[in-house]
């Protein structure tokens, strides 16, 4: 579960920006501070820190190598693809020229028995204690028949305005034909599907078509 910890929600944690080439380098090794005033609640436990709690193991894979599940983000022309040494093993970023807007997708297997709704709770909870958040739209719909938590809103981060749109999917791939060994019944492997796409706020109507491309195009689906 530290691997989830270390790559959740990456992209609201940026460091750098402006001309700078952004660093994917997770904050959420340090769960960030919260107010004082703020009471503290299950739902504003992270997601990491609850899956973590219940007993569930998590471990990243490049979405290319799923073999019982297909993972796809489109590409915008323009777009290329982004490489960090701080980036967790099979993350995939691309980004429009060197900084932003950037689209980040991680997708982790989870190993061990947990209660979705109740995860879902959670499932926003960083994006909501970025410095100054506020919250544009949101929505527990399920995604492509997959349970999933949608939020987008803006946050600063070093004296910039950042806009951010995260969708987290609780995907399980097809059921196998044998059991996994020391199985008695044979069981459909549990995924956790993370995008999150970033941008200036000032810069992010002008870069709306490609990010509605990315966002419309995004698919998780069981092969």
């Amino acid at each position: 579960m530290r691997k989830i910890a270390a790559g959740l929600l990456a992209c609201l944690a940026l460091a750098g920006c402006g001309d700078a080439t952004p660093d994917y380098q997770s904050l959420l090794a340090t769960t960030p501070t919260r107010p004082t005033s703020q009471p503290t609640s299950d739902e504003t436990v992270p997601l990491s820190a609850y899956l973590e709690s219940v007993g569930v193991e998590g471990k990243p894979v490049a979405p290319e190598k799923l073999t019982d599940l297909a993972v796809t983000v489109p590409r915008p022309e323009g777009w290329q693809d982004y490489t960090n040494t701080n980036l967790a093993a099979g993350t995939r970023v691309i980004a429009d020229g060197d900084t932003y807007p950037t689209a980040m997708l991680m997708v982790f297997t989870l190993d061990g028995d947990f209660d979705t709704a109740e995860a879902l709770k959670h499932a926003d909870v960083d994006a909501e204690v970025s410095p100054n958040f506020k919250k544009l739209n949101g929505s527990r719909d399920d995604f492509k028949g997959f349970p999933s938590s949608m939020i987008e809103g803006t946050y600063e981060l070093s004296g910039q305005l950042m806009q951010s749109y995260n969708r987290i999917v609780f995907a399980t791939g097809t059921m196998p034909d044998k059991p996994a060994p020391g199985k008695l019944e044979p069981e459909a492997q549990k995924y956790l599907v993370q995008l999150t796409i970033t941008s200036f706020a000032d810069d992010a109507q002008q870069h709306g078509p490609d990010i509605e491309k990315i966002i419309s195009g995004f698919d998780v689906t069981a092969k």
